[in-house]
């Protein structure tokens, strides 16, 4: 198989954009001299770790973004928030078809970086081929995903912030990519936006260049809006899952991926008949589970796809009807649909489906086991399972989506090694921060 890479822009949905508005609000358990301002960002003391904590709210549909501003004068840029990814980077060049971009000759902090700097020789799965020298001996990078969409440029920093009046948000010297190429994509959520930030746990991603030692999010499910925190944050009692590492590098293991451990799947309280070492990685470090916000849907290895489709099947008999289209597969990936009266009032009740992780169940149900495909038959909507073979995308994977993250407190913690996940209402949970979303 390909290099398993991060599933970035999977493009399974509509026009999906997060617009953080950028907002303080006090830490109850730190600090009551804190206020709420709006479209602010405000440094809250964090106990002992030296960075303050930022909130941020965002809505969502296929892709996550971000609202930030880079150079200087600052110019505003929307950024697709990407667990999957390390090097975040930008469009340098505007086009009629990337009609966002940024523009580093009207930046006066702008640097590029020459091929000669250690940072052009940093390893990362990002680069497809290894960094080169340009004809200028600038460090010049390709960057290539699972949708057969590459980007390259060069490598550079500059100053990015969140858009708050004073200099406490400025992150000066934050590495990036300045691509002026952008191949292979038609798909409209890559023209909503200025590039990409990377997330992983690599030491070029945004996450580990700003410093902060864990960061969370909460994705609702109703009104697509939701709330990223940058830094420590104690909202809710998690359940914690440690993050898998490995002492040697496997050429199929990412190893600055969220990657945690699947021990099982059930279907209400079925636990597929299944051995836990078919969701453990093999020799090559294929079979990894990945928690990636690239991602929209949820992705499993053929065998484990394929018991919990027969499964879901069996319980879903009498309440649901299956789509009997062979030839129909939801954006080429998703092969188990429904048809749904359209008169009908919601779904039916659905069997959960529960995935089992090394110290804890994360728990899928109700409206996201099901996606509205787009199409109707006769007086029926499609509806397809959010569930996918990752044999048909090529990958030997185990991917978390972000759909089965919605309304779910996530926390990825990179200090402790391992992510935190909690069941909580997350429009109830922003308006508790103080966030109007």
């Amino acid at each position: 198989m390909a290099t398993v890479h991060h599933l970035h822009h999977l493009h399974l949905s509509n026009i999906f954009i997060i617009i953080f508005c950028l907002i303080s609000q006090p830490t109850p358990s730190i600090s009551s001299k804190n206020t709420i301002l709006p479209l602010k960002v405000q440094s809250i003391p964090s106990g002992p770790f030296t960075k303050p904590a930022k909130k941020l709210s965002f809505h969502h549909n296929v892709s996550l973004t971000i609202t930030l501003t880079v150079g200087s004068p600052a110019q505003p840029v929307t950024m697709v928030l990407d667990t999957g990814s390390e090097l975040s980077w930008l469009h340098c060049k505007k086009t009629p078809t990337t009609p966002l971009s940024y523009d580093p000759l009207h930046s006066t902090s702008y640097t590029p970086v020459p091929c000669s700097s250690p940072i052009c020789m940093t390893r990362t799965r990002d680069f497809t081929v290894p960094a080169s020298c340009d004809p200028k001996k600038l460090c010049h990078a390709t960057l290539s995903y699972a949708d057969a969409t590459s980007v390259d440029g060069n490598l550079a920093s500059d100053t990015f912030r969140f858009p708050v009046s004073d200099s406490s948000s400025d992150l000066p010297g934050v590495i990036f990519g300045c691509m002026d190429t952008y191949s292979n994509s038609n798909q409209p959520e890559d023209l909503l936006s200025t590039g990409l930030i990377g997330m992983n746990r690599g030491s070029l991603s945004f996450i580990n260049q700003m410093g902060y030692p864990k960061f969370s999010y909460c994705i609702t499910g109703q009104d697509n809006t939701g709330v990223l925190i940058l830094g420590e944050y104690n909202y809710t009692p998690l359940t914690y899952t440690p993050m898998v590492k490995i002492s040697k590098p496997l050429p199929y293991f990412d190893r600055v991926a969220y990657t945690v451990q699947l021990e099982g799947i059930k279907v209400s309280g079925t636990v597929l008949p299944l051995p836990k070492s078919i969701f453990e990685p093999d020799h090559t470090g294929a079979g990894q589970t990945m928690i990636d916000t690239g991602t929209q849907f949820t992705f499993l290895l053929g065998p484990v796809y394929t018991a919990l489709r027969n499964e879901f099947l069996k319980q879903t008999r009498n309440v649901l009807r299956v789509y009997e289209d062979p030839n129909f597969v939801f954006q080429g990936v998703m092969d188990l649909c429904y048809r749904v009266e359209k008169s009908r009032v919601g779904l039916p009740v659905l069997p959960s489906v529960s995935l089992m992780f090394r110290g804890g169940e994360m728990v899928v149900s109700g409206q996201k086991l099901l996606i509205k495909a787009g199409l109707m038959k006769g007086i029926d909507d499609i509806y397809c399972f959010t569930f996918g073979n990752s044999d048909l995308l090529g990958i030997e994977a185990y991917v978390i989506g972000h759909h089965h993250q919605q309304d779910m407190w996530m926390e990825f913690d990179l200090k402790n090694n391992r992510v935190g996940f909690a069941e909580v209402r997350c429009d109830s949970a922003s308006q508790k921060l103080g966030i109007d979303l």
